[in-house]
């Protein structure tokens, strides 16, 4: 029990880190393609920044996608506070991490299929190669899901086996 009374909730701790994984994906994705590598804007292939005015627009759409990651973000630290300590539980780390691992693996594969494949706003690294930077990156995401939601499952399973000694 924690100070409140209240017993720490792991299904809480599993969304706040999805949530956590969705966020810091979208940033990463951002702040590494978008802006430190340049390799792509978020509409980039509809807009293609070769003028001051089309990277204005591509950066108006980078600034709104890097707001709504920041608000996955807080969502997550708020939703991790009302987890009641479940992170300091036995397996409360590995659950945190693989949790943001599922929702990281989550934000590639829907980004990857939706925004490169199905309505082509942009590419990962648009030019000679593009098909493969964007199978990497879904390639990518789908491992980290995997993974995820592997470790997590095996958390559970050793959870309630440690319950019924």
């Amino acid at each position: 029990m924690t100070q409140l009374g209240r017993k720490p909730d792991r299904t809480r701790l599993v969304a706040a880190a999805i949530l956590l994984g969705l966020g810091l994906g979208g940033f990463f994705d951002g702040i590494v393609l978008h802006q430190i590598w340049q390799w792509h804007h978020m509409v980039s292939t509809l807009t293609p920044p070769d003028t001051l005015e089309n990277l204005r627009v591509n950066t108006l759409a980078d600034g709104i996608f890097h707001a709504a990651t920041w608000v996955l973000t807080v969502a997550g630290l708020f939703t991790l506070m009302s987890s009641n300590g479940a992170r300091h539980r036995e397996g409360g780390t590995r659950t945190l991490i693989a949790g943001m691992l599922v929702g990281w693996g989550l934000f590639n594969s829907v980004e990857g299929l939706v925004d490169h494949h199905l309505l082509g706003l942009h590419h990962v690294r648009p030019g000679p190669g593009q098909f493969f930077y964007d199978i990497g990156f879904l390639i990518w995401g789908v491992l980290m899901l995997v993974a995820g939601i592997a470790i997590i499952r095996r958390q559970s399973r050793l959870s309630r086996r440690n319950l019924n000694i």
